[in-house]
């Protein structure tokens, strides 16, 4: 639990009642009051503002144990009880100064929003402030595929989104979008051999893949998903469209491309699973993932960095192999781009040096009717490196989404 700092108040006489008690409406404006002070005299009242993001109190319990005069000093301690992505949950004890009596004590649930009023994930300076998540209220779904087992996060109601990783990451790159796009179904599995996924026997294919996703989906009783695939997500996206087209709905393309690998790029491919072969995951982790994250990221964000090699480290040696012979050999979906038929974004960071903003614009004007957005301050990983603005980027295109595909 982390603690916030103690504020003392003053009751005053128009805050109280006919009968001279302290009002039980104005009380809670004093556990506003409380917090901002608290706010005030810890990291500065504007905390919440030079981050972007407000406090919107979604829910308050109150349980009013004894009266409150005018003239009374409340003591008002205040901890942070409980800590979730978008959301903590803080606790207030009012006890009056002079004989320590409880006057009241409250937990009020606030929501983190940002300027359009959606939920977020809390920014890091906040983080810092308020402490590290302590609910794990998702629990993982676990989905039997032919020769796997996936593991899904599965949250929220509305139009499906699939949320498909690349390489060398799992599903915890999408947490921001998880967290944050609170009107949608947001669905993210681990792909075969990696994170908490397993898998048994089988190949490691785009073909393969894409039909692990539309198990999946199955399981989930979703009959069409918007599809967000992120580099090698992106490929696997190309491929479910390309075999299922009946089950998207929409497409969203984050940092990847439609050619298939050159030569050189191919025989690069085989090096780093030899690479992951003989000196295991974390060998191919350190040498790609620093390259692939915006230089700002790297400077001022190290936790990202170290996020992103604990998203490598929980591959396995097949797994991570497979991937890349499955990336090595995909086809070329270059004249898919034409045929697509859906809804589509298509998202890149400024500064990505894999999938370059050059390239997702050609791409993107071969799609028809494809929206385009650059995402400031990112490399490779634009939902991962600035999920505030990436985020807000998918909301618009799922709002924008006419109601025959939503």
């Amino acid at each position: 639990m982390t603690t916030l700092p103690t504020v003392e108040l003053t009751v005053y006489a128009y805050e109280c009642d006919a009968y001279g008690h302290l009002n039980h409406a104005t009380a809670l404006a004093l556990l506003e009051r409380a917090r901002w002070e608290s706010l005030a005299r810890g990291p500065g009242i504007d905390l919440f503002h030079r981050n972007g993001v407000a406090p919107v109190v979604r829910k308050a319990a109150v349980d009013y144990r004894a009266p409150a005069f005018p003239g009374d000093a409340l003591r008002v301690e205040l901890s942070v009880a409980e800590r979730g992505t978008t959301s903590w949950t803080v606790r207030h004890v009012a006890t009056r100064a002079n004989d320590a009596v409880v006057i009241l004590e409250a937990d009020v649930v606030l929501v983190c929003v940002d300027r359009a009023g959606r939920p977020t994930p809390f920014p890091e300076e906040l983080v810092g402030v308020f402490g590290p998540r302590t609910t794990g209220a998702h629990p993982t779904r676990r989905v039997a595929i032919e020769g796997a087992e996936l593991a899904v996060d599965v949250r929220g109601d509305g139009v499906a989104v699939l949320f498909v990783h690349g390489f060398p990451f799992d599903r915890t790159m999408w947490g921001a979008q998880l967290a944050g796009l609170t009107r949608c179904r947001r669905i993210a599995p681990d792909l075969r051999g990696v994170g908490d996924s397993r898998a048994t026997r089988g190949e490691y294919s785009m073909a393969r893949y894409a039909e692990d996703l539309v198990g999946v989906l199955d399981a989930l009783e979703v009959r069409r998903a918007v599809v967000c695939g992120l580099s090698m997500g992106g490929y696997i996206a190309f491929e479910l469209l390309r075999r299922h087209p009946d089950r998207v709905r929409a497409l969203i393309l984050c940092d990847t491309r439609a050619s298939a690998d050159a030569a050189d790029a191919r025989q690069r491919r085989d090096e780093l699973a030899g690479l992951a072969t003989r000196e295991g995951p974390d060998a191919v982790g350190e040498r790609l993932i620093p390259n692939l994250l915006a230089a700002s990221t790297r400077a001022d964000r190290p936790e990202v960095l170290e996020q992103c090699r604990a998203m490598g480290r929980r591959y396995t040696v097949a797994g991570m192999a497979g991937a890349l012979e499955a990336m090595r050999d995909r086809v070329d979906s270059t004249d898919l781009l034409s045929k697509i038929a859906v809804p589509t974004l298509v998202m890149v960071g400024a500064e990505d040096p894999t999938s370059p903003p050059a390239v997702m614009k050609v791409m993107a004007d071969a799609i028809p009717g494809a929206r385009y957005v650059v995402i400031p301050g990112a490399g490779h990983l634009s939902p991962l490196e600035q999920p505030l603005t990436s985020s807000r980027a998918i909301a618009d295109f799922l709002e924008g989404l006419p109601a025959s595909t939503a």
